[in-house]
Parts: C-alpha cells; sequence; structure tokens
C-alpha cells in the first residue's frame, strides 16, 4: 500500500502506537562512537550530531541525556509530503498541556513526549483519531 496524503484519511487511522521504553535526546562529541542499532533517530546540525535513544544506552555510553520521553508512533502509512498532520497532532497535544517533539520517518511519525505524559497523549490521540473519523476533527 503506499503512502496517503489525505489528511481526513490520516487522521481517522492514527493508530498511535506506544512504545516500550524510556528515551532521552543527547549531542555526541566529535569523534564519539556510536552503534547505530542502538539509535531511534540521528540528526546531524551545526553543534554536532545529535541523537535519541533508550535512556540506559545514553547512561552507558557516559552521555548526558535531556529529560526522559516516551515514544509513540503513528502507525498510518503517513506520506512526506502530507501537508497539515503535524500541525493537527501537535495542536491537540499543546492544548492538553504536552509538549511533543516529532521525528518523521520515511513511513511514519515518531512523536515523543514527556514520560509521565505518556498515557494522556494516547488518550488525546486517540480521540483526535476518533473525532477525525466521525468527521469532526478540525
Amino acid at each position: 500500500m503506499s503512502p496517503n496524503t489525505d489528511l481526513k484519511a490520516l487522521l481517522a487511522n492514527l493508530q498511535p502506537k506506544l512504545n516500550p521504553g524510556s528515551f532521552v535526546f543527547a549531542s555526541l562529541a566529535s569523534g564519539h562512537d556510536i552503534n547505530l542499532t542502538e539509535v531511534v533517530a540521528l540528526v546531524r546540525e551545526p553543534e554536532g550530531v545529535s541523537v535519541v535513544l533508550e535512556q540506559a544506552h545514553a547512561l552507558g555510553l557516559g552521555l548526558a541525556p535531556s529529560p526522559s520521553f516516551s515514544w509513540i508512533t503513528l502507525t498510518v502509512d503517513s506520506d512526506l509530503l502530507t501537508v497539515g498532520l503535524t500541525a493537527a497532532f501537535a495542536a491537540v497535544l499543546g492544548r492538553a498541556g504536552i509538549s511533543c517533539n516529532v521525528v518523521a520517518g520515511a513511513n511514519h511519525d515518531h512523536i515523543f513526549v514527556p514520560l509521565d505524559q505518556a498515557s494522556d497523549a494516547m488518550q488525546e490521540l486517540g480521540l483526535l483519531q476518533e473525532r477525525a473519523a466521525s468527521g469532526g476533527w478540525e
């Protein structure tokens, strides 16, 4: 099946999945070697390489991690050219007082929310999906 760009259909089929574990963002010092199988996401910035990985891995590598996050995957197969998907779920989470850090993969969007707000985030995303399925998400 090919990725979908229909925003209403995507929202109606978000199917958020809470991945097990506690995740952190960390910066790698120049020359720091890391096993890429431990990395969930990687972004090269002018200041260095930022990685998202399990908290235990970060601590084991001696990295100074961020606060702890839960990782939610929107399992709907979204297209990278879709307009409004990130804005829609970020607005819903923002109204609920939940910060979200988003990483787009080739097939799915991944949302990192504060560890202690994972349940609330899952509930809000589920409600967004329900509203979209019934035609009233806007």
